[in-house]
């Protein structure tokens, strides 16, 4: 089994900045794509950027210029650099991997989510 554990949510005044962090662990044999969704009350969950473990990098218009996205595959890590936060990022954060357990067996998993509100 694999887990992804996220931290590095908060409160944060509008302006301000956090980093967000998503360990993956268990049965890992490779990581594929990584990303970072996120839902707001009462929305729909979106993806907020993603990371291609060929390092291809892509992100929502909204975030762009703000958030930063990056990884280390050496420990199964990946990160979002959130600066400039709005009250409109406030949102629980969630993390997504596409994870080979096996050279054939690859699943989609996701972190329970973090929590990142910004007072206005």
């Amino acid at each position: 089994q694999v887990q992804l554990v996220e931290s590095g949510g908060g409160l944060v005044q509008a302006g301000g900045s956090l980093r967000l962090s998503c360990a993956a662990s268990g049965s890992i044999f490779m990581i594929n794509s990584m990303a970072w969704y996120r839902q707001a009350p009462g929305q729909l969950r979106e993806l907020v950027a993603s990371i291609r473990s060929s390092g291809s990098i892509n992100y929502a218009d909204s975030v762009a210029g703000r958030f930063t996205i990056s990884r280390d595959n050496a420990k199964n890590t990946v990160f979002l650099q959130m600066n400039s936060l709005k009250p409109e990022d406030t949102a629980v954060y969630y993390c997504k991997a596409g994870i080979w357990e096996t050279p054939t067996r690859v699943m989609d998993y996701w972190g329970k989510g973090t929590l990142v509100t910004v007072s206005s």
